[in-house]
């Protein structure tokens, strides 16, 4: 009687091997994989930070805040940042204010000592507010810049809440606060125009209520004449100087050029009657080279020429 040859078992290391030979290659990561990474660079992140320590203080009363030291809290915060835009993720960077902070937890009937309340106010309350994209700057550049739109911003609703304040002229009707921002944009333009072409810096200062507000604006001009600037700066100028025009406030209009071929020269104008007169240049002269706190004099820059500023002819009154 012939005997069937038994078929032979796969031994533990046959199936290891025909399991490792039918296993797709090139994948050592679930399906899906890339395609969520892709989809993961499409999301922003908004990242607030406590640029002041004093700030940082105050954040320290909250047990599930464990940082201690600032300037460590600072390094690891800037590590994040290295790391979210390692991922090709879009970064927005604001204040945590802890002030608004507590209001915003009161306001939502949220626990302030949890990192879920501050992910929320993060997203919903500092996302909103001032914030600079971060692109790999170093941290004390960012900061910087993040404090200098923070103050902007804080200038723009201060010199808004100014101008709600005027109502309407009582002679004519017409809106005084709407009246004072297209005069105020007239000026600055005519500022710049008269300059000439060249890179500009105009730096505006009006008192309002005990309350100094300031305003910086860059811009440029081409050789046909043509205004090149940032709306955002000449929005928050324009605005304060309408402040100052609204309220017949004293206030002064400082430009400094850079000419084509590299000069660098000063003007200058004072908001006297709701329009800006020019200085002369020894008015100019005195303007910038004293210093607006103690009063005493500073010695000019070297290389920078001292002009008068250019009369500007005021629009048609209605």
């Amino acid at each position: 009687m012939a005997h069937r040859k038994q078929r032979k078992q796969p031994t533990n290391h046959a199936k290891n091997k025909s399991t490792k030979h039918n296993r797709p290659k090139g994948r050592s990561r679930p399906p899906g994989h890339a395609t969520r990474r892709a989809l993961r660079r499409e999301v922003p992140s908004t990242v607030a930070i406590l640029t002041d320590r004093y700030d940082f203080a105050a954040m320290r009363g909250y047990r599930s805040f464990t940082f201690d030291d600032h300037e460590h809290y600072l390094r690891q915060m800037e590590g994040l940042l290295r790391s979210l835009a390692s991922q090709g993720t879009h970064i927005s960077v604001g204040l945590f204010d802890p002030e608004e902070y507590t209001d915003y937890c009161i306001d939502t009937a949220q626990n302030p000592d949890t990192p879920a309340s501050r992910t929320r106010y993060t997203a919903e309350v500092a996302a909103g507010g001032p914030a600079v994209p971060y692109s790999g700057q170093p941290l004390e550049h960012l900061i910087t810049q993040l404090e200098y739109e923070a103050d902007r911003q804080a200038t723009w609703e201060y010199a808004t809440d100014v101008l709600a304040g005027t109502g309407s002229c009582s002679d004519c009707g017409r809106d005084i606060a709407r009246a004072s921002f297209d005069r105020a944009s007239h000026a600055l333009m005519k500022v710049i125009e008269a300059a000439g072409p060249g890179g500009h810096h105009l730096v505006c200062s009006v008192p309002v209520d005990d309350t100094a507000l300031l305003a910086a604006l860059h811009a440029r001009c081409d050789d046909q004449g043509n205004v090149h600037l940032a709306e955002a700066e000449a929005m928050v100028c324009c605005t304060v100087l309408a402040a100052g025009m609204a309220t017949d406030n004293a206030g002064g209009v400082v430009l400094r050029t850079t000419t084509p071929d590299g000069a660098e020269e000063v003007r200058g104008w004072s908001l006297r009657d709701g329009w800006l007169h020019p200085l002369t240049e020894a008015e100019v002269f005195n303007a910038y080279c004293t210093d607006a706190e103690s009063g005493e004099p500073v010695p000019p820059e070297p290389g920078v020429t001292y002009r008068p500023g250019t009369p500007l002819t005021p629009p048609p009154t209605e």
